[in-house]
Parts: C-alpha cells; sequence; structure tokens
C-alpha cells in the first residue's frame, strides 16, 4: 500500500513538473510575440515615447498583429501576457507610455478581430440587409472598427445627422448594442478575447455619446 502511494505521488509530481513546463514555455513565446509586435515602437531609452512620433510605427505593429492574428499566435496565453504587462504597468506608474503602447496592442487586435467577424460567416462574406439595401449604420460601424481610435471623433461628427452624415445617433447605438450582444454569443465567457473585444466596442459607444453631447451643445458627463 505505501509503496503504491509513494509510485502515485511520484507519477503525479512528474505530471505536475510537466505542465508547469509547458506553461512556462507558453508565457515565455507568448512574451516573444509580444516585443515582436512592439519591437517598432521601441528605440534605445527607457521610457517609450507614446505617441510614437514616426507614423509609420503604428502600421509596422498593426502589419505585425495581423500576420501573427492569421497565423492563430494571439490566442488566450497571448492576450494573457499582454494584460499581465499592462496591469504592470499601471501599478508602476511610471511608464506612461508603455502603458498606452500596451492599450493600442488591445486596440489593433480588437480591431483586427471584429473586422475579420463582422461580415464573415462559414467562409461565406454576407452583409446585413433590409431587403436589397445594406444598412448603412452597419457599414459605419464597420469604418470605425477599422479606424485608429485618432480619427473617431473626426468620423462621428462626418457620420451623424447631428453632424454632417445621415446617421441618426440612435441607429448607431442600436448597431453598436447588436455588434455587442453578437460578440459576446461568438466568445468564450469570461475570456481576454471577450473583454478586449467588448471593451473596444464599448469604447466607440462612449466616444460616440460624447461627440453627441458635444453637437448637442451639452458638456460631456
Amino acid at each position: 500500500m505505501q509503496k503504491d502511494y509513494e509510485e502515485f505521488a511520484s507519477t503525479l509530481m512528474i505530471i505536475v513538473d510537466r505542465v508547469v513546463d509547458k506553461t512556462n514555455e507558453k508565457i515565455e513565446y507568448s512574451t516573444d510575440v509580444l516585443k515582436e509586435i512592439i519591437k517598432p515602437a521601441l528605440d534605445e531609452v527607457e521610457e517609450i515615447p507614446w505617441p510614437p512620433q514616426d507614423p509609420e510605427t503604428l502600421k509596422l505593429m498593426e502589419r505585425e498583429i495581423n500576420q501573427r492574428e492569421l497565423e492563430g499566435e494571439l490566442d488566450e496565453g497571448f492576450l494573457s501576457e499582454v494584460n499581465a504587462q499592462l496591469r504592470k504597468a499601471k501599478e508602476d506608474g511610471d511608464k506612461p507610455g508603455l502603458e498606452a503602447m500596451l492599450q493600442k496592442v488591445f486596440q489593433l487586435y480588437a480591431a483586427k478581430v471584429l473586422s475579420r467577424r463582422s461580415y464573415a460567416k462559414k467562409g461565406m462574406f454576407i452583409t446585413y440587409t433590409i431587403g436589397n439595401q445594406v444598412l448603412k449604420a452597419e457599414e459605419f460601424l464597420e469604418t470605425i472598427i477599422k479606424a485608429p481610435e485618432e480619427e473617431w471623433n473626426k468620423m462621428l461628427i462626418n457620420g451623424i445627422t447631428l453632424g454632417k452624415g445621415e446617421i441618426s445617433p440612435e441607429e448607431l447605438h442600436a448597431v453598436i448594442k447588436k455588434r455587442i450582444e453578437r460578440t459576446l454569443i461568438r466568445t468564450d465567457g469570461g475570456s481576454y478575447e471577450q473583454r478586449i473585444l467588448v471593451e473596444y466596442l464599448k469604447g466607440i459607444q462612449r466616444r460616440a455619446e460624447e461627440v453627441v453631447q458635444v453637437l448637442q451643445g451639452k458638456k460631456p458627463q
């Protein structure tokens, strides 16, 4: 009996060690992927300048994210690693450039994934329609999702009826809400993927509400 227990304990420890090794390997790999994504924004000084002075930097980061996403490398392990680094940067409080850059990694990831999923279904591309007309509000949301955050204000002013556009604030709110619902259904509950994608959409929603308040002559809350 004692011998059986010892053999079981020994086997269990071997399994635990293997799991720990695999976990450490995965963390190291996710860290390496993150380093490759942010490499264009790094220089030889300790402080990370953000936003980067060279506009090509963001394009290089976006290109790397697109490639890594296509190769399936931006999984939960990767998102967890970015989240851990972001949390540490916030706790340190003395690396605003790093914090902003990691937030941008999440934004680029969300824009890529949401854009890819928006019209794709079982390998076929579809559009959301009423009759034969593409819903303009859906199309408008698509352009915002794909655009850098810095361009959202201008796009919203040019796109909604209170500004220069044809989309009412109510229509935009409705399609954002529907996209959030779709995202919640399509992703695993509580996953980093779900949290990041939903937060990105809610960020667009908050920005739209702020722009509407400004256009109505009200002070944003």
